[in-house]
C-alpha cells in the first residue's frame, strides 16, 4: 500500500523524488522564499525552519540571514534530512530530528528571530506547535507559514476568473471510477484551517496576527504530474498499489497538455510575539 502524506515521509524513496521535484520545479523554491522574505531576516541572529523537509525552505533563509546567523532545520522524518544533509552544506545550519510540536526542546527560549513553515501546519497538532513556537519566540519575532487553499478556504481571484479546465485530481478520479468502480471523493463540507481557526488559535498561544495574504502558485501539468508522482501525494488515496496509481495518473496525464496552467491558491499568514508578552 502506498503512504499517506501525514506519516509517510520518513521514506527514502519519497525523500529522494521530493528532493528532486524540489530542484527541478519552483514550487516549494518560490514559496519558500515568499516566507523568507516576510520573516524580515535581516538582523536575525537565530531561525527556524520549522518541518522543514530536505532544506528547500532552509536554502531561502540561509540566502537572506546574517553571515553570523544560526538556522535550524527541524523535521520529524531523519529520511527527508539525510538527503538535506548532502545537498546543502552550510556551517550556519543545523539538523534536528523531531516532531515539530517538541520545537520548544531544541531551541532557545525566547531566543528566536524568526520560525518558519512552508507547506505543512496542517499537518500538525497546530494548537500545540503555535504554543511551541510562542514559548521560543523572541519578543517581536516573527512566525511566518503558509495553508493551502483547499485546507484554508480560500480561493485567489486569478483562480476564480480563470477559464475551468479539468484538474490532474478530477481527471484521476474519473478514470479510477471507471475502470476500478472507486466512488468519487467527497468533498470536505468545511475547510479543515480556516483563518477564524487560525487566529484563535494564535491568540490562545499569545501570538499576535500581523498580516495575512491570499497568494496564487501557476503551476503547469508537467509539474503537477511530478508533484503527483511523489508516493505521498500519489492519488487516489487508498486502496491502490504506487503501480496503479502512476498507471491512473499517465492515463490522466495524456488527456493534458503539459504547458497548460493551473492555479492553486494559499493562504499566507504572519504572527509575531509582541513585547509585552515576553
Amino acid at each position: 500500500m502506498t503512504q499517506d502524506a501525514l506519516t509517510g515521509w520518513d521514506d527514502e524513496t519519497t525523500a529522494e523524488a521530493y528532493a528532486t521535484f524540489a530542484r527541478t520545479f519552483p514550487m516549494y523554491s518560490a514559496s519558500s522564499r515568499d516566507l523568507a522574505a516576510r520573516a524580515r531576516l535581516t538582523d536575525s541572529h537565530m531561525i527556524v525552519d520549522l518541518c522543514g523537509g530536505t532544506g528547500a525552505t532552509a536554502e531561502a533563509i540561509l540566502a537572506l540571514a546574517p553571515p553570523a546567523a544560526q538556522v535550524i532545520s527541524l523535521d520529524s522524518a531523519p529520511a527527508m534530512q539525510r538527503i538535506g544533509r548532502r545537498t546543502l552544506n552550510d556551517p550556519r545550519l543545523s539538523w534536528v530530528s523531531a516532531p515539530a510540536e517538541d520545537l520548544a526542546g531544541h531551541a532557545p527560549a525566547h531566543g528566536v528571530d524568526a520560525v518558519v513553515c512552508n507547506s505543512a501546519i496542517w499537518k500538525t497538532d497546530v494548537a500545540a506547535v503555535f504554543t511551541a513556537v510562542r514559548r521560543v519566540l523572541r519578543p517581536g519575532g516573527r512566525f511566518v507559514f503558509n495553508i493551502g487553499g483547499g485546507f484554508a478556504g480560500v480561493t485567489h481571484p486569478h483562480a476564480q476568473t480563470r477559464p475551468a479546465k479539468p484538474s490532474l485530481g478530477s481527471l484521476i478520479e474519473q478514470i479510477a471510477a471507471r475502470d476500478y468502480g472507486t466512488p468519487p471523493a467527497t468533498a470536505s463540507s468545511a475547510p479543515r484551517l480556516p483563518l477564524t481557526t487560525v487566529t484563535g488559535y494564535l491568540a490562545a498561544a499569545g501570538l499576535t496576527l500581523v498580516e495575512t495574504d491570499v497568494t496564487a502558485q501557476h503551476t503547469t501539468m508537467a509539474e503537477r504530474r511530478a508533484w503527483l508522482s511523489i508516493p505521498v501525494f500519489a492519488r487516489p488515496e487508498r486502496g491502490f498499489s504506487y503501480e496503479q496509481q502512476m498507471a491512473i495518473l499517465q492515463e490522466a496525464y495524456a488527456q493534458t497538455r503539459p504547458d497548460d496552467v493551473t492555479i492553486t491558491s494559499w493562504l499566507v499568514v504572519v504572527a509575531q510575539l509582541d513585547g509585552s508578552q515576553a
